[in-house]
């Protein structure tokens, strides 16, 4: 039985995921707390938090199939508004702390013989939009990353990243906690909806999985359409 690390597993995209690895393999879970965790099998737990020094990730033995990195923020303000701090913030949970993540874990990774690592970004880094200045700049590192790590690690750890626009999960609750707030996105879509924490579980299982054994350095977006069609 294969063994994949997820950091961030215990709500939103990172829970449908570890539901989805669980059924068929050992999934490490690394959060804060877990919550959300009761009853699923072949779950392991491990306190962490990424925004704290690489020295405090817990140490693991095991050999790992997949790492995904999942913690990260919405920060949107006006530039004017936004605050030195803001920046370092967004750049902290969103990209260094993944680099933490990786380099604390690497070697479990290279052990497995063939891995991959699956990170995440938003549709803002390539699609201007006003008001994510902090947080697409803190993505669009994640985004260099990924590419840069899949030419480094090729050809025995595969690193993609998927571009996600607005997702309904508690970290999204403040943009969507009313119905008009919810329709007002739905409708910046072309696919007419927003997108889900099962959706874009999904494809990070099947691009940890040996389906998408071919892909490496890729940004896939997964966005209802918004950053490459228009239908009016």
């Amino acid at each position: 039985m294969e063994t994949y690390l997820i950091f961030g597993g215990t709500s939103g995209i990172g829970l449908e995921l570890t539901k989805l690895l669980s059924a068929n393999h050992q999934t490490i879970v690394i959060s804060r707390n877990n919550k959300n965790l009761y009853g699923l099998n072949n779950v392991k737990f491990f306190e962490g938090d990424s925004t704290k020094s690489i020295d405090n990730l817990p140490e693991i033995k095991e050999s790992f199939a997949g790492l995904v990195y999942l913690p990260g923020s919405i920060n949107l303000k006006p530039f004017t508004n936004l605050k030195l701090e803001d920046f370092l913030f967004d750049l902290e949970i969103n990209f260094l702390g993944a680099v933490k993540v990786i380099k604390k874990y690497l070697q479990n990774l290279k052990s497995a013989g063939k891995a991959s690592i699956v990170l995440f970004s938003s549709v803002a880094v390539q699609t201007g939009l006003p008001y994510h200045a902090s947080i697409a700049s803190a993505k669009g590192a994640i985004e260099g990353l990924t590419r840069s790590l899949a030419a480094e690690f090729a050809p025995n750890i595969r690193v993609n990243c998927i571009a996600l626009s607005l997702t309904n999960t508690p970290l999204a609750e403040k943009l969507l906690n009313s119905e008009q707030k919810i329709k007002t996105f739905e409708e910046r879509h072309p696919l007419k909806r927003i997108g889900s924490a099962f959706e874009a579980a999904s494809l990070a299982e099947f691009l940890l999985s040996d389906r998408a054994a071919f892909i490496t350095g890729q940004i896939i977006k997964v966005d209802g359409g918004l950053s490459s069609i228009k239908t009016n």
